[in-house]
């Protein structure tokens, strides 16, 4: 039976976004198909998620004709799967390649395929992504609807022009690695003020996690919250005249722009 979103590519995003999609109700393992060439990892998913339909590679009927496919492959082979998907009669897809145009997919798609792209992050592996999606020449707000309830099931999704997906990339594709730069410091910080590594570990990873859960649930500006607990002449602020006189905030807006730019270039 045909089902009604196929996923192509079962590695760690795609095997994510099935086990969010699973979790939240929006699809059972009937309506879920997935194109995995791997053999030992279509038995890893199967032994996962009993029931899901899952094939080495794409054929006609595997999409009903309403549905479509999330294409979760290496950015090299995205265009060569994009015509397999179009010989096998698929005309929407939502990518999760990286650095790849819309424009591109659709070429290798045909004419009048649907396509949207979308910038996930590593957090979707535990339900807690950020991602930004955009709709190529042909996707009209169905098409963003379908895409965006997909990626929801594994975090949070904005919607934004094409043109800024580099920023986005920079931003929150790159911004874990920056956070747990973060915390591998702070980390041997603690350590080098005397705290044991697994109590620093704790406190750090309780810290940062709790801050972003305040952050979230607050409504305040991360301003405000830090001016909350920055007394004059006090601990905190002895510690952030340090970070700021280290450039600490330079830094990361730099460091978002060299990302951006190097996806810009990629995409080339």
């Amino acid at each position: 039976m045909p089902a009604k979103l196929l996923v192509i590519g079962g590695g760690k995003m795609g095997g994510a976004l099935i086990a969010g999609l699973l979790a939240s109700g929006w699809a059972g393992s009937g309506d879920l198909g997935v194109v995995e060439p791997a053999a030992p990892r279509r038995a890893e998913l199967e032994r996962q998620h009993p029931g899901l339909g899952l094939v080495e590679q794409i054929s006609p009927g595997l999409v009903r004709d309403d549905g479509g496919a999330v294409l979760a492959v290496k950015p090299d082979i995205a265009e060569a799967t994009c015509r397999a998907l179009a010989a096998a009669g698929v005309r929407r897809v939502l990518s999760v390649a990286a650095g790849v145009p819309s424009q591109r997919l659709e070429v290798a798609l045909g004419d009048g395929a649907v396509v949207i792209r979308a910038m996930p992050n590593t957090p979707v592996l535990v339900g807690a992504g950020a991602s930004a999606i955009s709709g190529g020449s042909n996707a009209h707000a169905a098409d963003l609807d379908w895409a965006e309830s997909i990626l929801a099931a594994v975090g949070s999704v904005v919607r934004v022009p094409e043109r800024q997906l580099d920023a986005v990339t920079g931003l929150s594709g790159s911004g874990p690695a920056y956070v747990f730069l973060m915390v591998e410091s702070l980390i041997e910080a603690g350590v080098a003020a005397g705290l044991a590594r697994d109590v620093s570990t704790q406190l750090v990873v309780d810290t940062v996690f709790g801050s972003a859960k305040l952050l979230s649930v607050s409504g305040e500006t991360p301003e405000r919250l830090r001016a909350d607990i920055t007394s004059p002449g006090g601990t905190t602020a002895a510690g952030l005249r340090t970070l700021e006189a280290r450039a600490v905030r330079s830094a990361f807006i730099e460091a978002v722009a060299a990302a951006a730019e190097r996806s810009r270039q990629l995409a080339r």
